[in-house]
């Protein structure tokens, strides 16, 4: 069963109409592109750019554009925009922003929050208006590798998709630019799960003849929501989708998920939260710190439940964001810059919060809920809450109370002194300051990794101290109100669901190619020897899956590093690790995910029930990775319908993955 691929009889669209200059950036205020950008402009150097003189930014909540007895709408557009990232001493940076169409105010990296609740709907009209103010296509933030297996407009109907030859883009592609927004941990169904060839242009003008305005899967989808729309169709540049939020309350994030340029365009600021609130599986209002202001305090005052995005990014001299090139393979140097084993990884060198470079946040002396997001490209997190920013190794002094991950509520609240957290993951936690007398600093500090994450023996280097060991910084003012809320090591979570015994396993593989073709890792499956077959993205799809069934993934990583994975439309629990895969989870993972670290030279053991029919999929959310196709589909097909796929009866039991790359 391969790919589903549609031959449209030629590219959609329309002229454009003349976007308001009120939000668009002109082409002058983009930065150069990617023939000039390498070496024109000299690099920021991270100790060049003072630490904790920004407030920390909560992101406001995205503005519905009508709401009713059905659900909500919105209107959500993607657009170049100037932000203050670095202090204001510095030069502003392009960056690429969600906000609400109809409120140009909103624009901003991390886009404002959607507000959700459990069983009532939410309809968002997502718009690629990645234009100008004359209403012609802008170019990528950042230099494109045209070289990958990527959306690629350029190719045309016949060629999107696909790579491109080296030769015809020697400087990179620098065309109008692709996106499709994926609701990561939604369950949706595939028609609105961001599927990576789904994605559609600008309604731009000037989109040069011959391109494909649409990628292979976008029409397929548009018609799946048209027969159910009753003949509603998308508008070019744009696509409807439906989320129906039957699911248990937690923090869910979207961002751009673009076949080839996932990478780029997250690093350019196309993301923000999704809460889901409400249900059998949430709290009442009060148990934990609240997302707005309590009553008694005064006017202006900041929420005690506060999202917090966690990114490393690099900049240029002149505020712009830096993402290494060297070019597409065969037109000189490596590709996409920083290399371990071959394959690409980006690390930078300043940490970011919620859009802004270490900021500081005033914390009254109560209790706050943090909703931690490790959005980071590469780099895997290890944070502590210290007295010291540089000493090594960091002295917890407050702990994290962990409640929840990526699926909702843990079984129980676990006291952490220093918190893991994987790429594309959320932690739910909450931090007593109570105790602490005004005026004390402390700060968010990171021991991760500043390079690929190992595990068992390994010894990657950690995180500079001086630089990317830092996050935020806290300081101690007076509580204006009393804290309602209860200590997190007396709250009682409401049980997260479980899922039964599994009607199969399957046997999957992490590794590297081995190819003159593809050096960098992928997915695959693990043959009867158990021995990994990798595969490439569009190779035949191998994971067909009975709708209604409870599958065993085991997830063998024949690689040297740790890789994150994440499954799209499903929760999973984690049910074993290590070399026999029978290591139980620990505590702070007995929840619900939809995303597991999977360490080198074991085997992870992830069990989910795929509910919902389609076409969807699951990658390596190091997202150089999941660029350059450690990713693939995977496909729920009506009970009954023959499945496909490596692996064996519930009762298998596989040997363990042998040690090393």
């Amino acid at each position: 069963m391969t790919r589903r691929r549609l031959l449209l009889a030629g590219a959609a669209g329309s002229a454009a109409a003349l976007v308001p200059a009120e939000w668009a950036v002109a082409r002058s205020l983009a930065p150069p592109g990617p023939a000039t950008a390498p070496a024109a402009v000299p690099l920021l150097a991270a100790g060049a750019v003072p630490k904790y003189v920004t407030p920390l930014a909560v992101p406001q909540v995205m503005p519905p554009v009508a709401t009713g007895a059905g659900g909500d709408e919105y209107t959500i557009g993607l657009r170049q925009i100037r932000q203050q990232v670095l202090p204001a001493s510095l030069p502003a940076t392009a960056v690429w922003a969600f906000g609400s169409a109809a409120h140009p105010g909103t624009f901003r990296w991390p886009a404002p929050t959607v507000e959700a609740r459990v069983d009532r709907p939410v309809r968002i009209t997502w718009r690629n208006q990645l234009v100008d103010a004359d209403g012609r296509h802008l170019p990528h933030l950042l230099p494109v590798d045209p070289t990958l297996h990527w959306a690629n407009p350029a190719g045309g109907t016949e060629g999107r998709d696909s790579r491109s030859a080296a030769r015809a883009t020697p400087q990179g592609y620098a065309g109008p630019v692709p996106i499709v927004v994926h609701l990561h941990g939604g369950h949706n169904r595939e028609e609105f799960d961001g599927y990576p060839d789904a994605w559609y242009l600008p309604d731009a003008r000037d989109i040069p003849a011959g391109y494909a305005r649409i990628g292979t899967s976008y029409q397929e989808f548009e018609a799946r929501f048209t027969e159910r729309a009753g003949g509603a169709r998308w508008s070019p540049g744009a696509a409807r989708f439906e989320y129906g939020n039957d699911q248990r309350a937690t923090a869910l994030w979207y961002h751009d998920h673009c076949l080839g340029l996932t990478r780029l365009s997250i690093y350019a600021g196309a993301a923000g939260f999704y809460l889901l609130r409400g249900g059998d599986a949430d709290l009442p209002p009060g148990v934990l710190p609240g997302s707005v202001p309590d009553p008694d305090d005064p006017a202006g005052a900041r929420p005690h439940e506060i999202p917090l995005l966690i990114q490393d990014r690099s900049f240029r001299a002149d505020g712009h964001l830096h993402y290494p090139y060297a070019g597409p393979e065969g037109a000189g140097g490596s590709r996409d810059g920083t290399s371990a084993g071959g394959h690409p990884m980006v690390f930078g060198d300043t940490m970011v919060v919620n859009g802004a470079t270490w900021p500081v946040l005033p914390v009254q002396r109560r209790r706050y809920r943090f909703r931690l997001l490790n959005g980071c490209n590469s780099r895997f997190l290890l944070v502590s809450i210290a007295a010291h920013p540089t000493a090594r190794p960091a002295r917890p002094v407050l702990p994290f109370w962990q409640v929840g991950s990526d699926g909702g509520f843990l079984p129980a609240p676990v006291e952490q002194g220093r918190l893991p957290l994987t790429i594309g993951s959320r932690v739910d936690v909450v931090v007593d300051f109570s105790d602490l007398p005004v005026g004390t600093e402390l700060y968010l500090v990171n021991e991760g990794p500043d390079g690929p994450a190992g595990h068992s023996g390994q010894e990657p280097p950690v995180a500079d101290p001086r630089t990317t060991g830092q996050i935020l910084k806290f300081v101690v003012v007076e509580r204006t109100g009393p804290d309602r809320s209860v200590p997190p090591e007396q709250v009682t979570l409401p049980a997260p669901p479980r899922l039964g015994p599994a009607d199969r396993v399957r046997r999957l593989s992490l590794q590297h190619a081995g190819t003159a073709g593809h050096s960098g890792p992928l997915l695959g499956v693990v043959d009867e020897r158990g021995r990994g077959v990798p595969l490439p993205w569009d190779a035949p799809v191998t994971e067909v899956v009975g709708l209604g069934t409870t599958e065993v993934w085991e997830l063998h990583n024949f690689t040297g590093e740790t890789h994150p994975i994440h499954l799209h439309q499903v929760q999973f629990e984690v049910v074993g690790r290590g070399r026999s895969h029978n290591q139980p989870p620990g505590p702070a993972e007995r929840g619900l995910h939809d995303t597991v670290a999977v360490f080198p030279g074991s085997v992870t053991r992830i069990k989910a029930r795929f509910d919902l029919p389609g076409r969807y999929a699951w990658h390596c959310h190091i997202l150089e990775h999941e660029d350059d196709e450690m990713m693939r589909p995977y496909v729920v097909v009506p009970a009954g319908a023959p499945q496909t796929g490596g692996g064996g009866t519930a009762g298998h039991t596989s040997p363990p993955a042998p040690p090393g790359p």
